[in-house]
C-alpha cells in the first residue's frame, strides 16, 4: 500500500515509518521539522518538509494519492495547549481538517489517527478506563483530539472514509524528545545521565499508563489488516498498569546506576492524578496487547540515551 505518514520525523511517527517500510509499504513521510528530526526519517521513505497547516498539503496529497493516511503530526504539549489554545487548535483541529479534506479529494480510503487515552477521558470515574468511559477532557489538547475523532466520524458517515482512532496512553522509548515538557521518561533519562537534577512535580504519586514505543508501532501495523468490525471506532492503546512518577524515577536511577537525589517541585495546576487504560477491545478486535514490561522498556530506553551520548 501507499501510506502517507504525518509527523514522520517525530518520536512515534518515525518508528511507524520504519515499520511500514520494513513491511514493504510505499511510504510518503511528511513533517515540518518544528520538533521532529530529519535524521529520524527512514531513507527509503519519500520525505516532504511541510506543515499540515500549509495549503501546499492539498497538492501533495492530491499528487501522491495515498491509500492510507497515518496522522501523527500534532502540537503535543498539553501545558502549551492551556497557555496557547488558539495555536493548539490551529494545528490539531484545523491542520487535521485540512488533511481530511485533502484525503476526501484524493480518494484516500483509510485514516489512522493518533488520539489520546489520557487527556480525552479527564479525571476517570473508574480504573482502568475503557472506550465507553465519559469523555471529559481537561485541556484544549484533549478537546482538540476529541474534536478530530468527531470529524472522523463525520467524514466516514458523509464521505465514506474509514478510520481508526488510537487512544495512546503515555508512550515512551528511543527518540522521544527530552527537552520539552512532555515525556517524563525521556526528561529523567537525559537529566540523570547529564548529572542534572530532575524535578518531580508535586508528590510524584500521580500515576500514568506507560506503554513502550514498539508496542504502539505494532498497533499501527495491526489496524492495516483490521476487519470491518474493528474499524470506524477508537481503541485504547496502553498496558492497563498504572505506575507513579516516583517509581519511574527510582527505576531509572537504578538502571543508570546513579545516586541522584529525589527532589520535588510544585505540583502542576490541573494535572490528572490517575490515568490508566483498559485495552481489552484492542486485544479482542485487533489481536493486539502490550508485550514490553515497564522494566524492560525503561532498560531499552536508557541504553538508547547512553549510546546517543557517546556519538
Amino acid at each position: 500500500m501507499k501510506i502517507l505518514v504525518t509527523g514522520a520525523a517525530g518520536f512515534i511517527g518515525s518508528h511507524i515509518v520504519d515499520a511500514y517500510v520494513a513491511a514493504g509499504h510505499e511510504v510518503v513521510a511528511v513533517d515540518d521539522l518544528s520538533t521532529g528530526l530529519r535524521e529520524n526519517v527512514n531513507s527509503r521513505a519519500r520525505f516532504y518538509e511541510l506543515s499540515i497547516c500549509n495549503s501546499q498539503l492539498d497538492e501533495l496529497v492530491a499528487d501522491e494519492k495515498p491509500e492510507v493516511i497515518n496522522h501523527h503530526a500534532a502540537q503535543i504539549d498539553v501545558r502549551k495547549s492551556v497557555t496557547s489554545p488558539c495555536f493548539d487548535a490551529e494545528v490539531n483541529i484545523l491542520g487535521s481538517l485540512r488533511l481530511l479534506e485533502a484525503a476526501k479529494v484524493a480518494g484516500t480510503q483509510f485514516v489512522i489517527f493518533a488520539s489520546t487515552g489520557g487527556a480525552i477521558y479527564g479525571e476517570q470515574d473508574y480504573y482502568p478506563a475503557d472506550e465507553e468511559h465519559p469523555l471529559r477532557p481537561l485541556s484544549p489538547y484533549g478537546v482538540a483530539k476529541l474534536a478530530v475523532e468527531k470529524y472522523l466520524t463525520y467524514y466516514h458517515l458523509v464521505h465514506g472514509i474509514e478510520y481508526v482512532a488510537l487512544r495512546y496512553s503515555n508512550v515512551y522509548g528511543p527518540r522521544q524528545n527530552p527537552k520539552g515538557e512532555a515525556g517524563v521518561v525521556a526528561i529523567f533519562c537525559e537529566k540523570i545521565l547529564c548529572g542534572t537534577q530532575p524535578i518531580i512535580n508535586g508528590t510524584g504519586l500521580q500515576t500514568r499508563d506507560y506503554v513502550y514505543i514498539d508496542d504502539v508501532v505494532r498497533a499501527n501495523l495491526a489496524v492495516l489488516s483490521a476487519n470491518k468490525q474493528a474499524i470506524n471506532r477508537p481503541f485504547n492503546i496502553g498496558t492497563g498498569v498504572e505506575t507513579n512518577v516516583v517509581t519511574v524515577f527510582k527505576l531509572l536511577k537504578e538502571l543508570i546506576g546513579s545516586d541522584v537525589e529525589q527532589v520535588h517541585g510544585p505540583a502542576k495546576p490541573g494535572e490528572q492524578m490517575r490515568s490508566v487504560l483498559d485495552c481489552k477491545q484492542a486485544a479482542v478486535l485487533l489481536g493486539w496487547q502490550a508485550e514490553v514490561t515497564l522494566q524492560e522498556g525503561l532498560r531499552r530506553t536508557v541504553e538508547y540515551y547512553k549510546e546517543r551520548r557517546t556519538k
